[in-house]
C-alpha cells in the first residue's frame, strides 16, 4: 500500500513539475515573442527586396496618378500617400521624392 501511495506521489509530483515548465515556457514565450517579431519585421524592412519593389510599387503608382482622370487622382493620391507613410523616404529616387512631397502639400497631409 505504502508503494502505491509513493507512486501517486511520484506522478503528481511529476505532473506539477511538468506543469511548471509549461507555465515558464509560456511565460518565456509571451515575453520574447513580440521582440523576436519586432527584429523580423525590422530585417524585412530593411532588405534589398522590399525598399526595391516598394520604389517599383509607387513609381507604378505615379505613372497611373499622371495617367488618371482629375476626379480619380483624389483616390489615387490618398493610397500613394498612405503606402508612403511609412516607408524611408531618403531611398527614393529624387524625382519620386518630389512627387510624394508635392502630393503631401496638395493634399494637406502631414509627415
Amino acid at each position: 500500500m505504502k508503494a502505491i501511495g509513493v507512486g501517486v506521489l511520484v506522478v503528481i509530483g511529476l505532473l506539477g513539475v511538468t506543469w511548471l515548465a509549461q507555465g515558464n515556457d509560456f511565460s518565456l514565450y509571451r515575453y520574447f515573442a513580440p521582440k523576436y517579431e519586432q527584429v523580423r519585421r525590422d530585417t524585412f524592412e530593411q532588405s534589398k527586396a522590399y525598399r526595391q519593389g516598394m520604389v517599383q510599387e509607387l513609381q507604378n503608382m505615379q505613372f497611373e496618378y499622371a495617367k488618371a482622370q482629375p476626379d480619380q487622382r483624389a483616390a489615387l493620391a490618398s493610397i500613394i500617400l498612405h503606402r508612403a507613410a511609412d516607408f524611408d523616404e531618403t531611398v527614393l529616387p529624387p524625382d519620386l521624392r518630389q512627387f510624394v512631397a508635392q502630393l503631401r502639400r496638395e493634399h494637406g497631409a502631414v509627415r
